[in-house]
């Protein structure tokens, strides 16, 4: 199959806090060589690597360092990472919204972009106007457009308002109407950006469907950003992992999102002290948590073998009945599983009440997790009351199928299609 797109070396620098070289002349040399000669930067300087949570220890920073890939005609490659990684930068310069430092990109076709609500849209002209508009920026003629007007329409679902300006859009009109022009325009080349994060449910479902049949039906390319893993899965076939401007991994999609889950995700913090970062605001507080930890001192656990928690609760009141609850959670915040608890204490003001909870028979695949816990009264027959919630405390991997002491037996890779939970089962001859 032929090269839709490929990147070569590609790093891209900048410099921070400041705009240019300082003098005229400068700019001047740094236009002319790399725009007439095609050299690189003459006044490229060693820059520090883009991690966003450290202090600079340069004025430069590498937003892109090294990038090599190349994407296939009619994949559809999704593009992850934490934010600042990069991801929006790379798409920016395969769109030539701005250049490499070093390097070249090769693109065959034609480019439809779509990085930002309402890019290239002009707030005063109306939604009929910026369709022609943005058509005749990405090379369409004027019959062209014509042909395809109905249909842009009637996907973004604006007909009742495509003659008012789009200044007057809501931000979700605009992103339809944006991305119905970018997607029915017969682009070589889809560019999304993060941008279906603005539209309603209904919306993205069509709007994966319509990048779907563009690819798989149309043979076109689709490069897509988003921090919707679920999105990611079910659209694209291959995934490049980010990180701090840099290629940290290249794989199928699924094992792509896997691999980000997994990034810093897990630490070897075995206890908690609770402090207002990991407690839902605003809680009655009754009953507080004061600490969580495993009470074997290790994070690490077999698909069989009991999860047990040291819980510290302290009242604020006297409380004549409480219970603790849980909820697993994958690293995507999808919840997995969860414990409403049957044992309820009481609690006298002023007191500190140490417990065990435990995760029985969980049967949790090969995987890391993450685990949240709740304090209060009732259940979920009897209606409850919850006085404390705590998120993301800590997290937990299960590293082998069963327990075997002797043995060790383990399994080293599980899919994530096969889902979470390993169900216990039986075949018998009948």
């Amino acid at each position: 199959m032929a090269t839709a797109i490929e990147f070569n070396n590609i790093s891209k620098q900048y410099r921070l806090g400041l705009v240019s070289t300082r003098t005229l002349s400068a700019d001047l040399s740094r236009w002319w060589a790399m725009n007439v000669r095609h050299q690189e930067d003459p006044y490229l300087k060693i820059g520090s690597v883009n991690d966003r949570a450290t202090s600079a220890d340069s004025e430069f920073v590498w937003a892109l360092r090294n990038i090599d890939f190349k994407v296939e005609q009619g994949d559809v490659i999704g593009i992850i990472g934490k934010n600042g990684a990069g991801k929006s930068t790379l798409l920016k310069l395969l769109s030539k919204v701005t250049a490499p430092t070093t390097g070249t990109i090769k693109a065959r076709g034609r480019i439809a972009s779509l990085l930002e609500v309402g890019t290239g849209f002009h707030p005063e002209m109306t939604g009929r106007e910026n369709i022609y508009l943005n058509g005749a920026i990405l090379g369409m003629t004027k019959s062209e457009i014509t042909r395809k007007l109905d249909e842009i329409v009637d996907f973004a679902g604006v007909e009742r308002y495509i003659d008012t300006p789009t200044k007057r859009y809501s931000s979700g009109m605009t992103v339809r109407l944006g991305f119905a022009i970018a997607a029915h325009l017969d682009p070589e080349i889809l560019v999304v950006d993060e941008v279906l994060a603005v539209g309603d449910a209904e919306f993205q479902k069509k709007a994966i469907g319509k990048m779907q049949e563009v690819s798989q039906g149309e043979g076109r390319t689709v490069l897509f950003v988003s921090h919707n893993m679920g999105s990611v899965r079910n659209l694209c076939k291959n995934g490049i992992v980010l990180k701090d401007g840099m290629i940290d991994y290249v794989g199928t999609a699924n094992d792509a999102v896997d691999f980000y889950m997994q990034m810093d995700a897990y630490d070897e913090v075995v206890s908690r002290e609770i402090t207002p970062q990991y407690r839902k605001p605003d809680m009655l507080l009754n009953v507080e948590f004061l600490s969580v930890a495993f009470e074997k001192g290790k994070n690490s656990f077999a698909s069989e073998e009991p999860i047990d928690f040291t819980i510290e609760v302290k009242g604020n009141k006297d409380v004549d009945s409480f219970r603790i609850n849980t909820t697993v959670y994958g690293m995507d915040d999808i919840p997995i599983g969860g414990v409403s608890n049957t044992t309820f204490f009481s609690i006298k003001r002023g007191e500190v009440k140490r417990l065990r909870f435990s995760l029985l028979q969980h049967h949790l695949a090969y995987g890391t997790y993450k685990v949240a816990f709740s304090v209060g009264s009732g259940n979920y027959t009897s209606g409850q009351k919850d006085y404390d919630i705590i998120r993301d405390v800590l997290t937990f991997k299960i590293v082998s199928a069963f327990v075997d002491e002797t043995a060790g037996t383990s399994i080293s890779q599980w899919k994530s299609s096969w889902g979470k939970i390993m169900i216990p089962s039986e075949t018998v001859i009948i």
